[in-house]
């Protein structure tokens, strides 16, 4: 498969080449976000020795870990076996080794490699300040999945202040570089296919790569999703066993609890009988580390501050995809018994794609800017807006709200229809703006964000500033 996207990122590292001193890269990001990947498009032509830890599992111990270590480092530095007798010993020689050369060294699926041995960030570090850092052609890179294992122990750890160059976060592919996915199918497919598939995958690499860009929608989420042996079936169970362990069912419940609708703190620990408390935080904390979660802040539109009030959303399409329609047929699915003639057929199909229509929206924010003319940094707050209902004002729930420093106010409404939006979304919008509560002197312009086309009465109702059809996006 060709190398698709990530340019920036890239950029980011080959400008690093330029330096006269040696560098530390942090590259994290969720499972399937193309991590080992774009390190290995870095390296290709570069010379490299590649360390990446044991996957965690039943009888993964540090000395598994450590012997791993030995062997990989006997194959990189094409060298006899050492004793693999401790961190300390290995780091020692493999410091020896670099030299001045002109050398990436990766540690990928570093919390792997560490979390087991308390003194293995000690012995790192040292590794770092008494040989690596000496060497101004070096670029050491620490690549892993478990962002929150990376923040505390290195991102966040006096050890390592002042001492890494890049902290690179790896996001969903835009638009443009998921369509690259269809290759020269792409002109005879339409947006809405397109889409239909994204709203499972969302922008993941690794889901992606596993298209077959001749097969309709329905037949590449039917064999991803729907049967066995499809990655997408048994992905969800991997990824929550490997970057949480143990504690993988708190989590997983979490996940399964924010499927349907955002949730504040308390609404969650409500939800699963469980008392309030810094512990669920942390574990929210991780999964919006993880990229499986997102936190939404409102703000109070006339003071322009973000409000205390936050909610917890579900943002990873593949997540919410598996939840609603994967887990519940698991036992179906792996007896080859569930079966379905369109995907539309599926119980509330239409509701959930808006729903994950709505979070590749939001994971394309800047596409909308740009075609909406608003510079960044005219931008006082953007993203769903919820105002919550007193004595004075009504509730309210908008899509996407941007809110410029020019008083103005952006009310954008995001509709996913098989068929072109019809009159009825007029009615609803207005009914948005008479509840929301708007500040003196701002003036308020509603946007539509469609796929599919809208009716000509929509047109004619002259309500929306800007019609936008998403689907543009994908040859920006």
């Amino acid at each position: 498969m060709r190398f698709i996207g990530r340019k920036r990122e890239l950029e980011e590292l080959n400008i690093l080449l330029k330096k006269r001193s040696a560098s530390l890269v942090v590259i994290r990001g969720r499972r399937r976000i193309g991590k080992s990947r774009l390190i290995s498009e870095f390296t290709k032509d570069k010379n490299c020795w590649n360390f990446s830890g044991l996957t965690p599992a039943k009888g993964i111990t540090k000395e598994r870990q450590l012997i791993t270590f030995v062997d990989q480092m006997a194959e990189n530095l094409k060298m006899p076996k050492l004793q693999p007798t401790g961190w300390y010993d290995l780091f020692t020689h493999l410091g020896k080794q670099v030299k001045k050369q002109k050398l990436v060294i990766v540690f990928d699926e570093i919390s792997w490699m560490g979390s087991l041995d308390p003194d293995f960030l000690g012995h790192l570090k040292n590794l770092w300040d008494l040989y690596l850092s000496k060497n101004p052609n070096l670029i050491v890179i620490l690549c892993g999945s478990v962002s929150s294992w990376i923040e505390e122990n290195i991102l966040s750890s006096t050890g390592f202040l002042g001492r890494i160059s890049v902290d690179m976060v790896l996001d969903e592919l835009s638009l443009p570089e998921c369509e690259e996915f269809w290759q020269n199918q792409t002109k005879r497919i339409s947006a809405y296919e397109k889409f239909k598939v994204l709203a499972v995958t969302g922008g993941i690499p690794k889901y992606l790569e596993e298209l077959i860009p001749e097969e309709p929608a329905e037949k590449n989420i039917k064999r991803l999703c729907f049967q066995p042996q499809g990655l997408l079936f048994r992905e969800f169970d991997q990824i929550f066993s490997d970057l949480f362990s143990k504690q993988a069912p708190i989590y997983s419940n979490i996940v399964n609890c924010l499927a349907h609708k955002s949730m504040s703190l308390d609404e969650i620990c409500e939800s699963l009988n469980i008392e309030k408390s810094g512990v669920v935080s942390k574990y929210l904390h991780n999964l919006i580390l993880s990229g499986f979660i997102s936190k939404d802040g409102t703000w109070n539109l006339k003071k322009k501050k973000h409000s205390n009030l936050k909610r917890f959303r579900l943002s990873d399409n593949y997540i919410r995809f598996y939840v609603k329609y994967i887990q519940p047929n698991k036992d179906n699915i792996t007896q080859r018994l569930f079966e379905f003639k369109t995907l539309s057929n599926l119980p509330g199909w239409e509701t959930i794609m808006g729903f994950q229509f709505e979070n590749l929206v939001h994971n394309n924010r800047k596409e909308i800017f740009n075609i909406l003319q608003i510079d960044i940094q005219d931008i006082i707050a953007a993203g769903p807006f919820f105002q919550r209902q007193n004595q004075r004002v009504k509730g309210c729930q908008i899509d996407f709200l941007i809110q410029t420093k020019f008083h103005t106010l952006y009310l954008c409404e995001i509709k996913f229809h098989a068929s072109e939006v019809k009159k009825s979304v007029v009615d609803e919008v207005e009914e948005k703006i008479r509840r929301l509560s708007i500040p003196h002197g701002y003036s308020i312009r509603p946007v539509l964000i469609h796929v599919n086309g809208v009716s000509q009465s929509v047109i004619e109702s002259g309500l929306f500033t800007k019609i936008i059809d998403f689907s543009e996006f994908f040859h920006h």
